[in-house]
């Protein structure tokens, strides 16, 4: 069996005449945690959402958990991305649902389970994001790390093949942010999960990612290991890096 999750080989990606995306390949295993930095407005989200499912490309191939996702059917596709999690970048909770409401959502809708199941694995999953005692909260009552927690509970709740995070430390403070690529790098690797997270922090993607992608221009100009990145001669590479001021962090 593959032990890739996610491949994209000779992706373009337009929107009428604007090109985003020009000759995108990369291939992220089952268990590894890749990184997407680079300047903004450069196709980060876009690839993210071509890996999912969400979008789908002008020309090339984009493969999730063995299949390409331009030749499935909507009931495939639909059953295929039950295998994957997605943690959006705002958390995307409902106000109006508790956080435990929220967790169960992909259990409700999907799998059809007795109350009680679903009762536990939403208390197991709240359970390994540290919000344990926090179910019955509804997302107005909480702080932005909370609810970044409580999204991440939802996307591992039905133990995903792929995970998939646009920006999950964006608004947080230095220490919840750690918390959350803490949580990525930790809870990611024990379930073998493929991780692919799109982040303008560079620290974080420095501290939890296996690989490192930098993207620009359309395509990833490099992807390396952190310290091969923070050692790679491009021009590009090198002038992101020293922007962040991060280009001697061991």
């Amino acid at each position: 069996m593959s032990s890739e999750a996610v491949a994209f080989e000779g992706v373009r990606k337009a929107f009428g005449a604007r090109v985003v995306l020009d000759g995108l390949s990369l291939r992220v295993a089952k268990g590894e945690i890749v990184a997407i930095i680079g300047p903004s407005g450069t196709g980060k989200s876009v690839t993210l959402r071509l890996a999912s499912g969400q979008l789908f490309p002008t020309s090339g191939a984009v493969r999730l958990l063995g299949e390409d996702l331009s030749a499935l059917s909507a009931g495939a596709l639909a059953a295929l991305r039950r295998r994957v999690g997605f943690l959006f970048q705002g958390g995307a909770l409902l106000g109006w649902k508790t956080l435990a409401q929220n967790v169960a959502l992909p259990l409700e809708e999907r799998a059809r389970l007795p109350e009680g199941e679903i009762a536990r694995r939403v208390a197991a999953a709240l359970g390994e994001v540290g919000l344990g005692d926090a179910g019955d909260l509804y997302p107005a009552e909480v702080s932005g790390g909370m609810v970044k927690r409580a999204a991440f509970a939802r996307a591992i709740i039905e133990d995903p093949e792929a995970l998939f995070f646009d920006e999950p430390t964006s608004g947080l403070d230095p220490v919840m942010a750690r918390t959350v690529d803490g949580l990525i790098a930790r809870i990611g690797r024990a379930r073998g999960a493929a991780c692919v997270v799109v982040t303008h922090d560079l620290a974080g993607a420095l501290r939890i990612a296996d690989r490192i992608a930098f993207l620009k221009g359309g395509r990833f100009l490099q992807v390396a290991a952190p310290r091969d990145l923070l050692a790679a001669p491009h021009p590009d590479v090198r002038a992101f890096l020293e922007a962040q001021s991060l280009e001697a962090m061991p």
